[in-house]
């Protein structure tokens, strides 16, 4: 399992989770609607902690910085020789 998930998408995730789960417990957990919230609000929550999102990956999604990198093209390599 490789992490698809960038630093500030996990932070996101994580409050958008305990915004969700303090209005489930406000709204009351035997209501459909908090229950609803729960759960989402527990996966919101587990995908933050492990970084990794099913659904990105399906997708083809990452929203992890990777380093620049530079490379240099066939015709900059045939030019310098």
């Amino acid at each position: 399992m490789m992490i698809n998930e960038g630093r500030t998408d996990r932070v996101l995730r994580g409050g958008a989770a305990v915004v969700l789960v303090a209005v489930a417990v406000v709204t009351g957990l035997s209501e459909p609607a908090g229950i609803l919230m729960l759960v989402v609000g527990a996966v919101l929550l587990v995908t933050a902690a492990i970084g990794f999102c099913p659904l990105y990956r399906l997708l083809g999604i990452s929203t992890v910085r990777r380093a620049h990198r530079v490379t240099s093209s066939p015709s900059a390599d045939r030019a310098s020789r």
